[in-house]
């Protein structure tokens, strides 16, 4: 199961490289990409248009969610236990990382601060 974060949302839904659009084609046939309020939040921070939002919304409702569940809270902690910020890990970040281990997934990104954050987990 997976966590596709905003980096790679923003390439598929703009369809900026095959393999990425390929590989979120089949993991989303198979149902192992999940929704997180925070990864949905900020692409509808960013959507330019009616039809944009209309896309990011029908995804949000057709997508198995996670347990948000006092995540936020979590995300600080990570933040603040591995010295996060100081490394430009922002808290909507630390919030995909407690995402992904509390709710035991995979993080798809393309963020590379991110990526070695979620490696040093």
């Amino acid at each position: 199961m997976i966590l596709a974060d905003t980096s790679i949302w923003v390439d598929f839904l703009r369809k900026s490289d095959d393999v990425l659009t390929d590989l979120m084609k089949m993991y989303l046939k198979r149902n192992e990409i999940f929704a997180s309020s925070a990864v949905f939040g900020e692409l509808l921070q960013g959507v330019r248009n009616k039809r944009e939002n209309n896309i990011v919304n029908v995804l949000w409702e057709s997508l198995p969610k996670v347990d948000e569940s006092e995540l936020f809270i979590k995300a600080g902690i990570i933040s603040n236990k591995h010295k996060l910020y100081a490394k430009g890990v922002g808290l909507i970040d630390c919030y995909i990382l407690a995402t992904c281990a509390n709710n035991d997934l995979a993080l798809w990104t393309l963020d590379k601060k991110l990526l070695k954050a979620y490696d040093e987990l």
